[in-house]
């Protein structure tokens, strides 16, 4: 064989073995499985399992299957957690003593702290507690000597009645003797400034019966001031009783201890004193991807997972939320999508589960709603 008839001979096998290679990727031979053919068409070897996706995918913040939507959320006491503040009106009042510690159970109206301003406010109560009794005690003398006064006026009036009689009838005779000439005229006329007298006296003792005498449906005027001196003075104890309240600061609801935000010697932080909730119930609050809400529905079997879990938890769900919101709960996944949109879905914990999630409030957790495919 001549080297020209060789050299022709490589260059044919050349280029049939660089045209085969093209063919074999354009139409996704098996030495690239796993890469995407020039079409678009990936191998199927290449898909991933559905059972080792994460709970968050590439999509937002749940994923779904045939059976299931699975949805991040967090641990939660029934009712959500209270912060506790200081009383209005507390001023600049500090934290005098903590009557609780973290983990203590709290009822309702309980005292869970006292401020520093609650000694003053007791010494007001106390004061306003003097005040009355001393008010109660004007209002007895002034009923005591109404009532002498009383007496005294009807006595006087009795008197300046029977003088005046008398006086008429020294006057009558007077008069008489003095048409017979048996009397003079000045005794005439001392006769009636007598009579003119006792008719004064007589008036005074009637006024004065009528300002120590209570008119139809009205008080005396001495007891009716002091009656309302009484009254401020009780208005004065409840106003001073009121504000003893803005000494202590009382639990709005029964439940558990679960931070304490403020110390004593303190004034209360922004986050208030402490953290309450009733931790005896229980519940997960979901963020499920939007186009996955559609598919759950109240009345569901929630499961729930977590590292931090000895075991799973169960529970039902039993309020959905009416607001598309931004994702809060984010995935470890790098990859995941953190702007996704969701809505909230609240699942209430059975007995076995809240007394294990008690401890946990805020726990992140992978929660599994079983919707089954007649929620498809």
């Amino acid at each position: 064989m001549s080297l020209q008839g060789f050299t022709i001979r490589v260059v044919v096998v050349l280029l049939i073995f660089v045209v085969g290679a093209f063919l074999g990727a354009y139409r996704g031979l098996p030495f690239f499985s796993g890469s995407p053919g020039i079409d678009g068409i990936t191998n199927p070897a290449a898909t991933l399992d559905p059972q080792s996706a994460s709970a968050t995918n590439n999509e937002g913040a749940s994923s779904q299957s045939e059976s299931s939507v699975v949805a991040l959320g967090r641990l939660q006491p029934k009712g959500k957690t209270i912060t506790v503040a200081s009383p209005s009106g507390a001023s600049d009042a500090r934290i005098a003593s903590l009557l609780l510690d973290e983990g203590d159970r709290v009822t309702t109206g309980q005292t869970v702290a006292e401020l520093d301003s609650l000694p003053s406010l007791q010494l007001a109560v106390a004061s306003a507690l003097v005040n009355i009794s001393a008010k109660e005690a004007a209002l007895a003398q002034a009923r005591a000597t109404v009532a002498v006064n009383l007496a005294e006026a009807k006595a006087s009036r009795d008197r300046a009645l029977a003088a005046v009689q008398l006086a008429r009838q020294a006057l009558e005779r007077e008069r008489s003797l003095s048409q017979g000439g048996a009397s003079s005229r000045s005794t005439l006329q001392s006769a009636e400034a007598s009579l003119a007298q006792s008719m004064s006296d007589l008036a005074k003792a009637d006024a004065s019966i009528v300002r120590y005498q209570s008119a139809a449906g009205t008080l005396q005027p001495d007891i009716a001031v002091a009656e309302r001196n009484l009254d401020l003075a009780k208005a004065e104890l409840a106003a001073a009783r009121d504000n003893l309240g803005k000494g202590v600061v009382i639990s709005p609801i029964s439940g558990t201890v679960i931070a304490i935000n403020s110390r004593p010697g303190e004034r209360p932080a922004s986050a208030g004193i402490m953290t309450l909730g009733d931790t005896g119930h229980m519940q997960v609050e979901l963020e499920v991807y939007q186009t996955d809400i559609r598919r759950i529905a109240t009345g569901q079997t929630v499961s729930i997972s977590s590292p931090a879990l000895s075991q799973d938890l169960e529970g039902s769900v039993t309020l959905i939320g009416h607001e598309v919101e931004q994702q809060t709960v984010l995935s470890a996944d790098p990859a995941a999508n953190t702007d996704a949109r969701v809505v909230r879905v609240t699942a209430d914990l059975d007995f076995r589960s809240s007394s294990l999630a008690a401890r946990l409030t805020g726990l992140e957790v992978v929660g599994r709603v079983a919707v089954g495919k007649d929620h498809e």
